[in-house]
């Protein structure tokens, strides 16, 4: 098995070595190349050996670099291998509830070990041979971010309908004792993986500190796709009282014993709960921050921070939010803060209740164009309209209904704004610079 160049980086090694793009990549220092880890795992030694076949013939250089000095070499694909897919059932799958009609990228789920090493995806463990988590240890690839669910084996296999998944307890254990670093995450479940599982699966974990550094807890998302699929119930004021209030139980415990509370609650459980978001404190650095836990904090300090530095205007302003059910509030308060120094800024929040999947999702990172247009196009809209980038694919050019930023700013004839998650630039965009 050989990884084939497409390209070689101007001014790298592999140019300095001749290397050009057709050229295949076979070992190095003996190890076959089956993917990007073990390129990347093996391309770090000082002393190379490399076994390529050129214009159909093997050739074998050898030479010497700096550990930190890269080959410069591109594949024809990110992984040199084909991407794994999921191959469980998951009660809460979130792709199983999308509709019809969207672009086909949307339907592939993936689980593969290598992209939560490389990319932060979790990954459930499921798929992984005796061969995978051998090299993982070999190789110290850290951290692995976990889809656990829950650590009550036989309701594992209920919630993911896949009998490998009773073997997290065992991984988990043999990637602790080999001090791999690990996140992990519990998609909670009303009545399912909540309670009393909830409380044993994040007491299991914390024993498991420091190489599980994090647990987060988020709610289900449930769309109106669901037909045929597990009954699952959204989550009530009162549920998520309960899921905070075990959390803490678990993550004071942790605190006490590591210095750090380890299990956290994603930002939608302190919204439905109508409680404050905790302080930055709680959150230890943000370990989480990715998966919406701790991120309207850290926002919202950031936005204060910047605001710090700033002396104010009275120039006239105006500009819209467009926003989830679920952030309207939060962001009608952090304009207020932006309103106090600069006295000119008027704006309007523009909550869009989510119809193409449902009204139980209200998360911004769900709203779609054809939601927004539906519900601002009679709308007396300000001259510039503002959205997170989180309604973005990462190209930030498509809406996740596959239509282009580029055609709702027209169809709305507003310029429209995309903000990062960062407060000094959500401050930028909002003063418009």
């Amino acid at each position: 098995m050989a990884a084939k160049i497409i390209q070689v980086d101007p001014d790298s090694l592999g140019a300095e070595l001749g290397l050009k793009a057709g050229d295949q990549l076979i070992s190095i220092n003996g190890h076959p190349i089956k993917d990007v880890i073990d390129y990347m795992y093996y391309e770090a030694a000082t002393e190379l050996e490399l076994l390529l076949e050129i214009d159909g013939e093997e050739v074998l250089i050898e030479l010497e670099k700096d550990s930190e000095e890269p080959l410069g070499l591109d594949f024809e694909s990110y992984l040199m291998d084909r991407q794994r897919s999921c191959k469980n059932k998951c009660i809460f799958c979130f792709i199983d509830q999308l509709p019809k009609g969207l672009r086909e990228t949307l339907y592939f789920k993936d689980d593969d070990a290598r992209l939560s090493f490389l990319m932060g995806n979790y990954i459930t463990l499921t798929n992984l041979s005796e061969e995978d988590i051998e090299r993982i240890i070999a190789m110290r690839i850290s951290p692995i971010n976990i889809s656990v669910h829950t650590t009550d084996p036989t309701l594992r296999v209920k919630m993911m309908a896949n009998p490998q998944a009773a073997r997290i307890n065992e991984i988990l254990h043999r990637f602790y004792d080999a001090g791999i670093q690990m996140n992990c995450q519990i998609v909670l479940c009303k009545g399912v993986n909540d309670g009393k599982h909830l409380e044993k699966s994040l007491t299991d974990l914390a024993a498991l500190a420091p190489y599980v550094q994090s647990t987060s807890v988020v709610p289900v998302g449930l769309s109106r796709h669901r037909d045929g699929l597990y009954p699952l119930e959204s989550f009530t004021k009162e549920d998520a009282l309960e899921v905070i209030q075990c959390i803490d139980r678990i993550g004071e415990k942790q605190k006490s014993r590591h210095g750090v509370r380890g299990c956290y609650a994603s930002d939608e459980f302190y919204i439905l709960a109508n409680l404050p978001i905790p302080s930055e404190e709680h959150y230890d650095g943000y370990p989480q921050i990715e998966n919406g836990v701790g991120l309207m904090r850290s926002l919202e300090d950031e936005l204060r921070d910047a605001l710090f530095l700033e002396s104010g205007d009275s120039k006239e302003r105006e500009i819209g939010i467009v926003t989830g059910v679920l952030a309207a509030e939060y962001m009608d308060r952090l304009l207020g803060m932006v309103q106090e120094k600069f006295i000119g800024l008027r704006y309007k929040i523009y909550p869009i209740v989510n119809h193409f999947f449902g009204e139980k999702i209200t998360v911004s990172g769900l709203v779609t164009a054809t939601d927004i247009l539906d519900q601002l196009k009679e709308e007396p809209l300000p001259p510039v309209l503002l959205i997170p980038s989180s309604m973005l694919r990462a190209e930030q050019d498509l809406f996740l209904d596959s239509i282009s930023l580029e055609e709702v700013s027209s169809k709305l004839d507003r310029e429209i704004r995309v903000s990062m998650n960062d407060g000094a630039d959500l401050l930028d965009k909002i003063l418009g610079r």
